[in-house]
């Protein structure tokens, strides 16, 4: 295995907050866009199954505690940047050669827990607009590029972990 460069030995995989930064400007930028076009719980189809619709969202996924009476926006913000810091943290001690695909996954999960959390800041709720439905039988719960960044940065960290047992040296090696 080659030696790391001497860049990667002092900043470990920090390079890729750029992807965290990309994703939080997409993530602002797509909300200003839907609060500035669209008002409170108007919709706009786009595809059958896909559309825009402006909602505001108190809670955390799937509009968990969204009724809970405004303690959970701070228990929210505050675990977003734990979360966040230690996935800095994280990269900076991440040494050595490593699949893209960890500290990819690690950024983008950085960059949707941060985009929701400025918004929580500003607003005080999250920004919600995309519409997954079928037809008007389903709608599934609206979320934002952040959400969407956070599930494919998961998929990407257990798909790693996976591919990590197969490769060699991995977790199955001996």
């Amino acid at each position: 295995m080659n030696a790391p460069h001497p860049i990667e030995r002092r900043f470990g995989q920090l390079r890729w907050l750029w992807l965290t930064a990309l994703v939080i400007a997409a993530d602002q930028a797509t909300k200003a866009m839907v609060v500035s076009n669209l008002q409170l719980f108007e919709r706009r189809d786009w595809l059958p199954m896909l559309g825009v619709m402006h909602v505001h969202n108190l809670g955390a996924a799937f509009s968990f505690l969204n009724d809970a009476g405004g303690w959970q926006r701070y228990l929210f913000l505050g675990l977003a940047i734990v979360v966040s810091g230690g996935i800095v943290v994280w990269l900076l001690r991440m040494k050595g050669r490593v699949s893209w695909m960890l500290p990819a996954g690690l950024a983008m999960i950085a960059g949707g827990a941060l985009g929701n959390a400025l918004d929580r800041v500003a607003r005080g709720f999250v920004v919600d607009f995309i519409d997954v439905h079928w037809f008007e039988v389903y709608h599934f719960y609206a979320f934002n590029l952040a959400d969407t960044a956070i599930t494919i940065g998961a998929a990407l960290l257990v798909l790693d972990t996976m591919l990590e047992a197969n490769r060699p040296g991995g977790a199955a090696a001996p």
